[in-house]
């Protein structure tokens, strides 16, 4: 059908049809992007409670997660969280703790919503896996084929700390899309960025870090970001990096719809993922979770610094962060992951194949992240034999990041695990995240 439509326009050689011929191309393009998740023949059920005896977990055991956060409450470490655990497939374990919101008195609830942070950049990176596996782009492809502004991108040389200007010299090779992935394109974080040069030098441009309640898109603020210098020569270091913005821009050039439209229909709607998104509607604000601190003995409200807390709820709502932007729930990060557990697929439908899933799990970062412990796949740290010989990390595969506000999980491949806790807090000296992650691979009875 698409060759008789070209010769047809070829024929005519009217505007009519050539504008015919660029919608019928749209269309087309459309119409693959559209199947980026199919149905699958594995049919696995959504997360649901079950028996412990089914997942093979110790009750008794499982509840020292709720006594070391109560213990954590008390001793002022959190002002309260949510902490889910699932195994093969089933959870066993949902209970919330202390304060939502300590200056109001909200108590804390098993399906309330939090920032998840740099938990979005797994779910960036899954998308921009799903389209890979249409063959729409090769994983070295260079950037600059859809982002054009990268072409020259050049390693930083000088700086002049007073007039904040800044020399490079020309990078040694193109940043590629698997570059952005593992963090080792040599872009930076602006204002947490380790290099106090950088800070300035992204603040000046008005590059976007993080999440805002400005009105800019992604698409602005990366095309801006694509003019800076890059802290070294692609693939040379790991450098933690607003690469995975970059890539939220891409998703939107290469699946031709915005970049939350995408996440919507593709991943959060087939998995169920029915809290989470970029920003909130009026009707599910309440559940949103305080960003606290602790001041004077008392947890208080987080205030506004180079970013407002409230923006999921608040401000143009028109920026997307794929390296930080997304909120959610407990349970709906847990389901993602579970997809993971099966391979790709969830309730019937598959989202990665099993066999991108093991391309997404191998070292793609050598020695550059992790000492030995771990390293850095396509979406997630991984821990490996040395890593799980420290003790109370999970099995070697076990995958894992956290979130800027104090969000964290973790998922076993070998005792299809997965492990989730949720606070929202800035500052002080919380333990708990370890000490959960301990926990839940301790209550394993079988």
């Amino acid at each position: 059908m698409k060759s008789r439509f070209l010769n047809r326009c070829r024929r005519a050689g009217s505007f009519k049809a050539i504008v015919g011929l660029a919608l019928g191309v749209a269309f087309f393009a459309s119409a693959f992007s559209a199947d980026s998740q199919t149905n699958s023949s594995q049919h696995s059920k959504p997360l649901t409670k079950t028996s412990l005896d089914k997942a093979g977990m110790s009750d008794e055991r499982l509840n020292r997660i709720g006594e070391m956060i109560e213990k954590a409450i008390d001793e002022k470490q959190i002002p309260g969280a949510v902490a889910l655990v699932a195994r093969n497939g089933r959870v066993v374990y949902h209970k919330a703790f202390g304060m939502a919101n300590s200056e109001l008195g909200i108590d804390m609830n098993p399906d309330d919503i939090f920032r998840i942070a740099s938990q979005s950049k797994a779910i960036t990176s899954t998308a921009v896996m799903m389209l890979w596996e249409q063959g729409l782009f090769r994983l070295d492809d260079p950037i600059s084929k859809w982002i054009p502004g990268f072409k020259d991108a050049g390693v930083l040389d000088t700086f002049n700390e007073q007039e904040g200007t800044w020399t490079t010299k020309p990078a040694d090779k193109p940043i590629t899309i698997r570059h952005l992935l593992t963090h080792t394109s040599g872009i930076g974080y602006g204002v947490i960025d380790g290099d106090p040069r950088f800070k300035k030098i992204y603040d000046k441009a008005g590059v976007t870090d993080l999440f805002t309640t400005e009105k800019i898109t992604i698409g602005e603020s990366v095309k801006e970001l694509a003019k800076l210098p890059l802290h070294h020569n692609p693939g040379e270091k790991f450098t933690y990096s607003e690469g995975l913005d970059v890539l939220g821009y891409f998703i939107e050039i290469v699946s031709g719809k915005p970049f939350d439209v995408y996440l919507h229909d593709h991943l959060f709607e087939p998995l169920g993922m029915a809290d989470t998104g970029f920003y909130l509607p009026e009707e599910k604000a309440g559940r949103l979770v305080s960003v606290q601190k602790l001041e004077d003995g008392k947890w208080v409200r987080y205030p506004v610094t180079f970013y407002d807390p409230d923006y999921p709820i608040k401000g143009a709502r028109t920026f997307f962060s794929g390296g930080a932007g997304l909120c959610s729930t407990a349970k709906d990060y847990a389901t993602f992951l579970q997809m993971y557990l099966n391979g790709g697929e969830l309730n019937g439908v598959r989202i990665l194949s099993r066999t991108t899933i093991e391309t997404m799990m191998l070292n793609q970062t050598g020695e550059l992240f992790g000492g030995g412990d771990k390293y850095y796949g396509l979406a997630f740290s991984v821990l490996t034999e040395k890593g799980q010989a420290k003790g109370g990390l999970g099995s070697p595969g076990t995958f894992d990041w956290a979130g800027y506000f104090n969000t964290q999980y973790f998922a076993d491949p070998k005792q299809n695990i997965v492990g989730i806790l949720m606070k929202q807090t800035r500052g002080g000296n919380d333990q708990s995240g370890r000490k959960f992650r301990l926990l839940v691979e301790a209550a394993v009875d079988e």
